[in-house]
């Protein structure tokens, strides 16, 4: 027979299908989907097919299917097929959806399955002329690109990103010497650096040893510059000292070739591993002028100053 237009596609359509699981003196059984009446399904009692209606093999109303007689679990067996209902019966064939077959957005994230991206799916230049974050949440993850890996992006989370990398340099201090403060010829004497410009982690002591006890392992960078004066003119030479725990670390010295000099400035620095607990570190001044009473410099602008901090953990 022939068609007006395409030919109805019977070949991949089937009817829904519902198989029942028979429970003993049941005569009410629950259907899948509503229906009309009992011509709606057409239903099979042990490969046989029953009569529907009233006083015959069954009826149907909504989704309940009523049966004449109760069937026996494990003996009878008992299906029904939806007349009203046609599923398809065929898939597309592998490989024949193309991207013209899709709408667009029509891909959710539903449909993706996890863990199912990588990098050959993203394009790392993407990232290239973005505005750049100034701040870092707790539990953001950061996207890097990795050159030697063909562009492939990882993925870090902040407590990754930030192990490791820079870090503050604390704890840090500054002090200096407010007043002048006398010592003896020709011997070495603490400077009593008595004023703080900062001290992070109150870890500087400016009021009784003057001494700087971090309580950070790790390696600091130390430096002082002190200033000497005495009211002789004949100083010799002059030493600026670093004390690690009581101990000369290092020494800085200035011999004095013009003896008509009153006054010397030396500066140093250096870098000390710290254990973070005991290790602690002064400054030390000395000057030998054969006569005179030297001072360490504490007014005016040429103050004495002694500073720390930490380089690395």
């Amino acid at each position: 027979m022939a068609y007006l237009g395409n030919a109805p596609a019977e070949k991949y359509i089937s009817f829904e299908r519902q198989v029942f699981t028979i429970v003993n003196s049941q005569t009410a059984y629950t259907l899948s989907h509503s229906v009309t009446n009992e011509n709606d399904i057409r239903l099979v009692v042990n490969n046989v097919v029953q009569e529907p209606g009233s006083g015959k093999a069954y009826t149907a109303s909504g989704t309940t299917l009523t049966l004449s007689a109760a069937l026996t679990n494990g003996t009878d067996e008992m299906y029904c097929v939806f007349l009203g209902r046609a599923v398809g019966t065929v898939n597309a064939p592998a490989g024949s959806v193309s991207t013209s077959q899709l709408a667009a957005d029509s891909v959710t994230n539903a449909k993706i399955a996890d863990d199912a991206i990588s990098d050959e799916q993203l394009d790392p230049t993407v990232i290239t002329g973005q505005t750049a974050e100034t701040s870092i949440a707790t539990d953001d993850l950061i996207l890097l690109s990795d050159t030697s890996a063909s562009g492939a992006l990882k993925k870090m989370t902040r407590a990754n990103f930030v192990s490791g990398v820079g870090g503050t340099n604390t704890p840090a201090f500054e002090a200096y010497l407010s007043t002048n403060q006398s010592f003896s010829d020709a011997s070495y004497t603490k400077i009593n650096f008595n004023t703080e410009i900062y001290d992070t982690d109150s870890d500087y002591d400016n009021s009784s040893n003057y001494r700087f006890t971090p309580t950070t392992a790790g390696k600091y960078l130390i430096y002082s510059t002190i200033v000497m004066y005495t009211s002789s003119s004949t100083i010799l030479d002059a030493q600026l000292a670093i004390y690690k725990n009581g101990s000369l670390h290092k020494e800085t010295d200035l011999e004095i070739d013009n003896d008509t000099e009153k006054r010397v400035n030396i500066s140093t620095s250096t870098v000390i591993d710290f254990n973070g607990s005991s290790d602690y570190v002064e400054i030390y001044g000395y000057l030998n002028s054969s006569s005179g009473s030297p001072t360490f410099r504490g007014s005016g602008t040429e103050q004495c100053n002694f500073g720390a901090f930490k380089i690395i953990t």
